[in-house]
């Protein structure tokens, strides 16, 4: 019996409970890992309210890192004695655990596991967003919200370093200071004022070529109102609650605007794909044009009170569970 955190109904963070779990043996594909350090990310909170269903009971968490124990029948990637990090697949909150093979990433001796734990998932989303979803570049203007969040401290970076001016919106004046360094142009706190009238006033009319929004139904339909004509909306979270319905018209209206909600899982479907997103995130980060986010850690029977402070906006940076 190992230790983990289970959900049995759905609700707040204190459906969360720390309990004894059964792990089996590892079958074809499947690897046995130790788990060292596990990533919390917003995700982890819609899966344990059930905005986001899963099958119960439930063991939430889709990140980690760790050594591998066993591997079962036709695993080649790895051995026992190395040591990976994964995303996108759920039950990481536990001390051991089972993981499909396709979702390793060897890490390199220069990367830790409590990095790994913290930046794989948000890394290999902001490297899906800027140079997939819409190919940030030179010139490019973009607005990214929650600049001080896990992906927006990436985010904001990255997309510095690839030439971009940089607006980020936060949501308390204590994030401010951290957007701008995270290589923010400009910072709008956009719980006091009309962001997207700013946007405008920024870019002297010109507006943004794409905007990153992670935040939501507090940032929706202004965010439309902060992209040039024939621009990107893209949705890629739901910190203040699920974007609604509404009119596709609207997107005409505001200037034949592109919508999309992407996911990690349908741009890193295929292993190559993976292997080359992780490669460029992990280049970058040596490189150091970006920087990893500063960690705040948690004990695994700790799990609810992560929750909350993830939940309450009071985090910047990433969070993980340590076993």
């Amino acid at each position: 019996m190992v230790k983990c955190v289970s959900v049995n109904s759905y609700g707040g963070p204190e459906k969360l409970e720390y309990s004894d779990c059964q792990v089996e043996s590892p079958g074809p594909g499947q690897v046995l890992l130790q788990q060292t350090a596990i990533g919390v990310n917003y995700i982890d909170t819609y899966h344990r309210s059930g905005l986001y269903p899963l099958p119960l009971p439930l063991i939430p968490g889709s990140e980690g890192a760790g050594v591998v124990l066993e591997v079962g029948e036709g695993v080649v990637s790895v051995k026992p004695g190395d040591r990976v990090s994964y995303s996108m697949a759920v039950g990481a909150y536990a001390e051991q655990r089972l993981v499909p093979e396709k979702v390793l990433i060897k890490l390199d001796d220069d990367i830790s596991d409590e990095l790994a734990a913290a930046i794989t998932l948000k890394g290999l989303t902001t490297e899906y967003l800027l140079r997939r979803t819409f190919k940030v570049g030179n010139g490019s203007i973009v607005l990214i919200h929650a600049a001080a969040g896990g992906v927006g401290t990436l985010a904001c970076q990255w997309a510095k370093h690839l030439g971009a001016t940089v607006i980020g919106t936060v949501g308390t004046a204590e994030k401010v200071g951290i957007a701008k360094q995270n290589g923010c142009d400009h910072v709008i706190l956009y719980t006091d004022y009309h962001f997207s009238d700013q946007v405008r006033e920024l870019t002297n009319g010109a507006l943004c070529d794409v905007v990153y929004d992670g935040v939501g139904k507090a940032t929706f339909p202004a965010s439309l109102d902060c992209i040039r004509p024939l621009g990107m909306f893209v949705s890629f979270g739901n910190a203040s609650g699920p974007v609604e319905s509404f009119n596709l018209g609207l997107l005409s209206q505001k200037g034949s605007l592109f919508a999309t909600r992407p996911t990690l899982a349908s741009y890193a479907a295929k292993r190559a794909v993976l292997d080359d997103m992780a490669k460029e995130l992990f280049a970058v980060l040596r490189s150091g044009a970006v920087k990893a986010p500063p960690v705040t850690k948690y004990k695994l029977s700790e799990a609810a009170e992560a929750h909350r402070a993830l939940q309450a906006r009071k985090t910047t940076g990433s969070l993980i569970l340590v076993p």
